[in-house]
């Protein structure tokens, strides 16, 4: 069964329910989310709910460090709407449900190595830490939100492909074959030529693997897409290949709830209908 992956809903409630609909639409079974689940949105309480309950495991973005900690070097929309997101988790009546919220936020990893198998991704040791034999070959899987360098706040932009070839070099030493990553909210798929290649260019099965190529594959981002493309973006990890999926979902609607918050910048409501 293939394994869908989702990264970078920030607060986003609309985006993410149309995405998970979407999921089961297609038979999907098992979901893995990247980070950045709160931060920037309006409903980070329902958008931290429904990870918590949907996926099998979430990253540590460095939105969801902000929260937990301190948004440092934060833009100040950014930092804005990491205090006010703090505001709503300590507000929350329920004190079982706040408990389990910062408990969320608390055990997030910062890696995870899995592989890809005949039934897509699968983890590579079971809850008491023992490694799950295989019973075949498998594709080497590493998940950060950022870069393998530094998991939570490294960007790997697009551009890196061309300008920055040592740090593309440095990223690809530090994966054994494929690496999933958000961050940059910019969907597509970096190989160690190097070269990055959009969904676009790569036809409608997406990337699939290569004996002997690495890559590192953008999954975009749920509810705040930057790559010109409003629509929510995630990706399915199938045995063999990546597939890109985008949705359309209502904007508006968010939008609305940004601008009816004080404490979060209007401009975070514009952007979205750009994908900005």
């Amino acid at each position: 069964m293939p394994t869908a992956v989702i990264s970078d809903v920030h607060a986003n409630a609309s985006a993410l329910r149309a995405v998970l609909a979407d999921i089961d639409a297609r038979g999907v079974k098992r979901i893995i989310c990247l980070g950045d689940t709160v931060g920037y949105g309006p409903d980070p309480l329902e958008c931290v709910d429904l990870v918590r309950q949907r996926c099998a495991w979430s990253l540590m973005g460095n939105h969801d460090y902000g929260v937990l900690y301190e948004p440092t070097n934060f833009n100040p929309a950014a930092e804005m709407a990491a205090f006010w997101t703090r505001e709503m988790f300590d507000l929350e009546p329920d004190e079982a449900r706040r408990t389990e919220r910062y408990k969320f936020l608390n055990q997030l990893k910062v890696r995870v190595a899995e592989r890809i198998g005949p039934d897509g991704a699968e983890p590579v040791s079971n809850a008491s830490g023992a490694e799950i034999p295989a019973d075949g070959p498998r594709v080497p899987l590493l998940a950060v939100h950022g870069s393998p360098r530094k998991p939570i706040n490294e960007y790997i932009f697009p551009e890196d492909a061309t300008n920055n070839a040592d740090k593309m070099e440095s990223v690809f030493d530090r994966i054994p074959h494929i690496c999933i990553v958000g961050h940059t909210h910019v969907p597509g798929v970096f190989t160690d030529e190097p070269d990055f290649y959009p969904p676009g260019e790569l036809g409608e099965h997406g990337y699939r693997f290569q004996e002997g190529e690495k890559a590192v594959i953008n999954v975009g981002s749920v509810g705040q897409p930057r790559d010109g493309d409003p629509r929510a973006s995630y990706a399915i990890l199938h045995p063999d290949r990546v597939e890109f999926v985008r949705l359309s979902y209502d904007i508006e609607t968010t939008a609305r709830k940004i601008k009816a918050i004080p404490k979060l910048p209007e401009y975070n409501a514009d952007r979205l209908f750009v994908g900005r």
